[in-house]
C-alpha cells in the first residue's frame, strides 16, 4: 500500500457523473444514478467523496435508519486502491457520524480485501443473507460495529 495525499469533502450532486463512472469500474452490478440521488436527497446521511490529485478517486455513502447507521456503499477506483483512500473515508464518516454509534454493512462473502478493511474498523460479522446478490446468488455478510469498537484511525486500507 502506498500513501498519497488526498482531500476528503461532502458528496455532491455535481460529483455524480465521475460517481458513475467508478462505479461502473468498481462494481460488477452498479448502482443506479437514480440511487445515488436518494441517498444524496437524505438529510440526514453521509456522502463523501475522496480526491486525489484533482479527480474523484472514491466516494461513501451511509444512511441513518433510527438509531443504527448503514453503510451502504464505499468505492474507490480500481486504479487508486491499496493507497489509504477506504480508510480514510472510513474515519471520515465515523468522525462526522460519531464513532459512538452503530453502524452495519453487507458485503460479498469474497470479497475478503473489504471485510479485512471492515474487521480493521471494528466490524465482526453478525451472520449472512443468503442469496444477496442478485447478479451472482451469492450471500452477504452482515457486519455490525457498535459502540463499543475500538477506533481504526490510521489503519491501513
Amino acid at each position: 500500500m502506498t500513501t498519497e495525499p488526498f482531500v476528503i469533502r461532502p458528496l455532491g450532486y455535481s460529483d455524480l457523473p465521475r460517481v458513475m463512472a467508478v462505479e461502473r469500474r468498481a462494481f460488477p452490478t452498479p448502482w443506479s444514478l437514480a440511487m445515488f440521488v436518494l441517498e444524496l436527497s437524505k438529510p440526514s446521511g453521509v456522502c463523501l467523496a475522496a480526491l486525489a490529485e484533482q479527480r474523484l478517486a472514491g466516494y461513501l455513502i451511509c444512511a441513518r435508519y433510527d438509531r443504527v447507521w448503514h453503510l451502504m456503499n464505499v468505492a474507490v477506483d480500481p486504479a487508486l486502491r491499496r493507497r489509504g483512500i477506504a480508510s480514510g473515508l472510513l474515519d471520515a464518516m465515523l468522525e462526522r457520524a460519531g464513532p459512538e454509534q452503530s453502524y452495519t454493512l453487507e458485503v460479498r462473502t469474497s470479497n475478503a480485501p473489504a471485510i479485512a478493511l471492515y474487521e480493521r474498523f471494528g466490524f465482526r460479522s453478525a451472520g449472512t443473507r443468503p442469496r444477496y446478490y442478485r447478479d451472482t446468488g451469492e450471500d452477504a455478510m452482515i457486519m455490525w460495529r457498535t459502540a463499543q469498537a475500538p477506533s481504526a484511525s490510521g489503519a491501513p486500507g
